[in-house]
């Protein structure tokens, strides 16, 4: 599927059009696992923060399967994957600078994550 053309947004969001997605494979991840944000450097459009790259967090959720927004806006189709809210402490983030009990929580593709060792 092609990206969402402009002037056809406001109808989408309107009638409540989703990019949940069936996904194959059983997800990797479960809540309460660690794991780290894979340091990668794609060319063009991602969602993953670089901020995040290489930082421990935990999985708060599986959202389940939704198109992958990476290769949608490039124009290589759904490929869809399980989505996960992860926690990342604020010390985890900013080191010194992160003030105790914050956290970002971030919804991430499975292929940005790697099991924490």
């Amino acid at each position: 599927m092609a990206a969402l053309p402009k002037n056809m947004v406001r109808t989408a969001i309107r009638t409540g059009a989703s990019a949940r997605a069936e996904v194959s494979t059983p997800p990797r991840f479960k809540a309460g696992d660690a794991v780290v944000a894979r340091n990668i450097h794609p060319t063009g459009h991602t969602r993953l923060p670089r901020y995040v790259r290489g930082r421990r967090g935990v999985v708060q959720r599986n959202h389940g399967g939704f198109v992958f927004a990476d290769t949608r806006a490039h124009g290589l189709g759904d490929r869809p994957q399980h989505l996960y809210s992860v926690r990342f402490e604020s010390h985890e983030l900013w080191g010194a600078d992160g003030v105790p009990r914050d956290a970002v929580y971030l919804d991430l593709w499975e292929s940005y994550l790697e099991p924490a060792s």
